[in-house]
C-alpha cells in the first residue's frame, strides 16, 4: 500500500494530483457555504467556487438553489458566531434551548454577579407594581452579596489552607464553592451575557421560535438576533488592520488606499439566509390550543407528590404523545398525567395528539413532544439553578415547564449550618409573595386568584403580568422537566455530573438517576463510573 498520493483509477499509477486537505479562512459565511453547496451541483473545487461567487453571485445562487429548490441544507453549511450580551437568566435559558446549539453562558460559580444588573419589564405605567419589581430584585441582590460574603467566611473557617496551596488559588477555590450557595438568591431577572456559534439553518429556527415567544423580553432577542446577522458584523481585527495601513502609507499610498477600501468592506454573516426568519404560527397556535386543553383537563387536581428524579416506565406511543403534549403546559408530574390520559377514551387521546399537529404548516419541524420512544424518561423536579446546568445537555430531549413557586425551593445545609437559615426563608418568601401580587395586579380573568396566589398559573400562559412575575422568582426554586434519552446518554450524565467537583445540586439528581436505572437494570450498573455523593468531598479539589 502506497502513502500520500491516491492510486490510479486502474490501480497501477498514482493521479498527478492527490488527496489535498485545506482550510478556509476569511470568506464570508454565506459565500462558504454556497462554496461547499456547489460541490453537490458543480465539479469546480472549492477554491475555484469561492473565487466564483462573489457577493453579487452568491445572492442568484441561493435564489436559484435555497429557495427555489428548498435546498435549506446550504443553511447546515454557514456557521456564525454571536454574542449575546445583557440578556435576563430567564431569556437566556429560552435562548440556548436549541437541540442543535454550541456556545457558553456567564458561569454562577466563576462570575460575581452583584455588579451585573438585572431585566426591568414595562409595567406600562403601573406605578406600584414596578416599585414592588425593583424593590424585591434589590433586595434578592443585596442578600446575595451578603450570603456570598458569608459563606465565603463559612468555608474558610472549617476549611484550612494546605501549605503547598498558594493563598489566591485556595481563595478563588473557596469563592466559587461559596457563590455554589448564594446562586440561591439570584432571580431570574439577572442579566448575563453568552457566546453561541450556530450554522443559519439552526440560527433560522431559533429566531423563529424566539420570535414566538409569550415573553416580550425574548420576542426582542430574536428581533436583536435577526437584525446581527444582516446587519455588519464586528470585526476583530480592524483596529490592527487600521494601524498597519497608517504604518505603510507613507511608503505606498495607492496600496495603502486599496487596502482601505477592502478593509471597509462591511461583512453581513447571514442577509440572505435569515430573509424569511418570522414568528412560527404553528408554535403560538399549538401553544395556544394545548394550554387550553390542559387547563381544562387538568382544572382542581391538585398536583401530587412525586420524586425528585422519576424514571418511567415505557408507554404505548399515542399514550405518550398525549401525556407530554399536556405536560409542558402543567405543573403536574407526568405520571400524574400519564394516569389520566391512559383512562380517556381512545378518541379523546387522539384529538390531544391532533391538537399538537393541525396548524403545522408545509415546513414546519413537529413540536418537541413528539420526539417520542425514547427508553429513558426521567421526570426531575429540581432548583432552577441546577437545571440550568442539566439543561446544557444536548443528546436528549428535554420537555420544560415554566417557571413557578408552587413547587417550594432548596435550601442548602451549609445556610443552616452557618446560622443564615431564617434569613434565607424570609428572602425567598419575599419573592414568593411579590410574584404573587404582580401575578394579580393586571390579572387576566381566565386566570384564577387561587392559581395566581400559588403561582401555579398555567404554563404558557400569554397574560403579560404572569411572565413579569416570574422574573423575580429566585434560583432556588423548583422547575419540573421531563429528560428523554437512550441508555449512553443516561450513563454520560451519570458519570459527568456525580463528579466531586460539580455542584451539590445537579449530583445528587444525576446519582439519583443512577439509582432508578440500577434498581430496574441490576445487571446494568456494574457499567456506571459514578462518584458516590454520600462521601465527603474535599472543597479544594477543583
Amino acid at each position: 500500500m502506497s502513502f500520500g498520493k491516491e492510486p490510479a483509477p486502474n490501480g497501477n499509477e498514482p493521479h498527478e494530483a492527490g488527496t489535498e486537505v485545506y482550510a478556509v479562512h476569511g470568506a464570508d459565511p454565506e459565500v462558504q457555504a454556497y462554496g461547499m453547496a456547489k460541490y453537490s451541483r458543480s465539479a469546480l473545487s472549492m477554491r475555484e467556487s469561492l473565487a466564483e461567487i462573489n457577493e453579487q453571485k452568491a445572492e442568484r445562487f441561493l435564489n436559484t438553489f435555497y429557495f427555489q429548490y428548498g435546498h435549506r441544507s446550504i443553511a447546515d453549511l454557514a456557521h456564525i458566531a454571536f454574542a449575546i450580551e445583557r440578556l435576563s437568566i430567564l431569556a437566556a435559558t429560552v435562548v440556548v434551548d436549541e437541540p442543535r446549539w454550541d456556545g457558553q453562558e456567564r458561569s454562577t460559580r466563576y462570575q460575581d454577579f452583584q455588579k451585573s444588573g438585572y431585566y426591568m419589564p414595562d409595567f406600562g405605567g403601573d406605578d406600584g407594581a414596578c416599585t414592588l419589581y425593583r424593590d424585591t430584585v434589590d433586595h434578592l441582590f443585596a442578600e446575595y452579596r451578603h450570603f456570598s460574603e458569608a459563606m465565603f467566611q463559612y468555608l474558610r473557617e472549617r476549611t484550612p489552607k494546605p501549605a503547598e496551596m498558594k493563598q489566591e488559588a485556595y481563595e478563588r477555590t473557596l469563592r466559587a464553592r461559596a457563590f455554589d450557595i448564594s446562586r440561591y438568591l439570584l432571580p431570574l431577572a439577572t442579566n448575563t451575557s453568552l457566546g453561541q456559534i450556530v450554522s443559519a439553518r439552526t440560527l433560522e429556527n431559533q429566531v423563529s421560535r424566539l420570535l414566538s415567544h409569550t415573553h416580550a423580553e425574548v420576542r426582542r432577542l430574536g428581533e436583536l438576533l435577526r437584525r446581527a446577522a444582516q446587519e455588519p458584523a464586528y470585526n476583530v481585527g480592524e483596529a490592527q488592520m487600521r494601524e498597519l495601513l497608517e504604518r505603510i502609507g507613507r511608503e505606498a499610498p495607492q496600496a495603502r488606499e486599496e487596502a482601505a477600501r477592502t478593509l471597509q468592506r462591511e461583512v453581513r454573516v447571514a442577509p440572505t439566509l435569515m430573509k424569511y426568519a418570522e414568528p412560527n404560527a404553528y408554535d403560538i397556535e399549538t401553544r395556544r390550543d394545548l394550554t387550553a386543553a390542559a387547563s381544562e383537563l387538568l382544572a382542581g387536581m391538585t398536583i401530587q407528590d412525586a420524586p425528585t428524579v422519576d424514571l418511567l416506565e415505557d408507554d404505548p406511543l399515542e399514550i405518550e404523545l398525549a401525556a407530554t403534549l399536556l405536560y409542558q403546559y402543567s405543573r403536574h408530574p407526568y405520571r400524574q398525567i400519564r394516569d389520566l390520559v391512559a383512562a380517556m377514551p381512545e378518541p379523546q387521546r387522539r384529538e390531544i395528539i391532533d391538537l399538537g399537529l393541525r396548524h403545522r404548516g408545509r415546513h414546519d419541524e413537529v413540536v418537541r413532544a413528539f420526539c417520542a420512544g425514547q427508553h429513558f424518561r426521567f421526570d426531575i423536579l429540581m432548583d432552577i439553578g441546577g437545571f440550568r446546568d442539566m439543561h446544557r445537555h444536548r443528546r436528549c430531549v428535554q420537555i420544560v415547564q415554566d417557571y413557578t413557586t408552587a413547587h417550594g425551593y432548596e435550601e442548602p445545609v451549609e445556610i443552616a449550618d452557618a446560622g443564615l437559615g431564617e434569613r434565607y426563608q424570609t428572602a425567598m418568601e419575599r419573592a414568593r409573595a411579590t410574584g404573587a401580587k404582580l401575578a394579580r395586579s393586571v390579572m387576566s380573568p381566565t386566570l384564577s386568584a387561587n392559581n395566581a396566589e400559588r403561582m401555579g398559573h398555567p404554563a404558557g400562559h400569554t397574560d403579560e403580568s404572569v411572565q413579569k412575575s416570574e422574573y423575580v422568582i429566585p434560583l432556588a426554586f423548583r422547575k419540573r422537566t421531563l429528560f428523554k434519552m437512550d441508555f449512553a446518554e443516561a450513563l454520560y450524565i451519570s458519570e459527568l455530573r456525580t463528579g466531586a467537583a460539580g455542584h451539590f445540586s445537579y449530583r445528587n439528581v444525576a446519582y439519583a438517576m443512577y439509582e432508578a436505572v440500577a434498581q430496574r437494570y441490576p445487571a446494568l450498573a456494574k457499567y456506571f463510573r459514578v462518584t458516590d455523593v454520600r462521601e465527603p468531598v474535599d472543597l479544594l479539589k477543583r
